[in-house]
């Protein structure tokens, strides 16, 4: 498996990132299967209306998963990070449909290509495959519920902050290098309203402004 910077993955590599998860026969089996690929920051995995062939699995660091919504703007629904893979991307791998989400890099990704008949081949096969894909749904449609709850009840201020933290949280790194366009494009609102409820935050010492950079105190 090579990348286009012609480095080989190692077995010894994956087995470090998966082997507490994963037997040997099932990680031999990911390494000849999958393919490695790296992905720069703000580039495209995955687009709506998209083939699904693969499943990601994520080495390093993370992704944003967002639908769209009736005017074609979009809705972020959940990050992705080391370890973890896209239960919308499961779902529609099972379904052998087309992509119903758009993936964008959060930061730059290194990523297993993993073909969606070698997936269908180990539910059957590795119970730890099996457990690792339930768990995968469990956790995603948690966090699912979480962003439903998240446009229902919270504040613009609220969801602004949460988005804050979980951003730090998943490039683990209390500096966020973003514009206010940017975060209010995430956001589903407006710069104006995203500029405002910063400037009020910084007040309230839960964050520090630069330029195109927000560090944030309280996570």
């Amino acid at each position: 498996m090579i990348d286009q910077n012609n480095r080989e993955l190692k077995f010894e590599e994956l087995k470090e990132l998966y082997g507490y998860l994963f037997e040997d026969e099932l990680i031999k089996e990911i390494h000849e299967a999958g393919k490695f690929q790296k992905v720069n920051q703000g580039d495209y995995l995955m687009d709506i209306g998209d083939e699904i062939t693969f499943m990601p699995l994520i080495f390093s660091g993370a992704i944003k998963i967002m639908s769209e919504d009736e005017q074609g703007e979009d809705l972020l629904l959940y990050f992705i990070e080391k370890g973890d893979t896209c239960a919308m991307t499961l779902s529609c791998c099972v379904k052998q449909g087309r992509s119903n989400i758009r993936a964008v890099a959060e930061s730059d990704v290194e990523l297993l290509m993993i073909p969606v008949a070698k997936m269908e081949d180990w539910m059957g096969k590795y119970r730890s495959w099996r457990a690792f894909i339930l768990d995968s749904y469990h956790n995603r449609m948690q966090e699912l519920l979480e962003t439903v709850d998240t446009l229902a009840f919270m504040n613009m201020d609220e969801r602004l902050l949460k988005y804050l933290r979980d951003k730090a949280m998943v490039n683990h790194d209390d500096v966020i290098h973003a514009t206010h366009q940017e975060i209010a494009a995430d956001l589903h609102t407006s710069r104006v309203v995203v500029s405002r409820l910063l400037k009020k935050m910084e007040r309230e010492g839960k964050i520090d402004l630069q330029r195109s950079q927000i560090k944030v105190n309280s996570l």
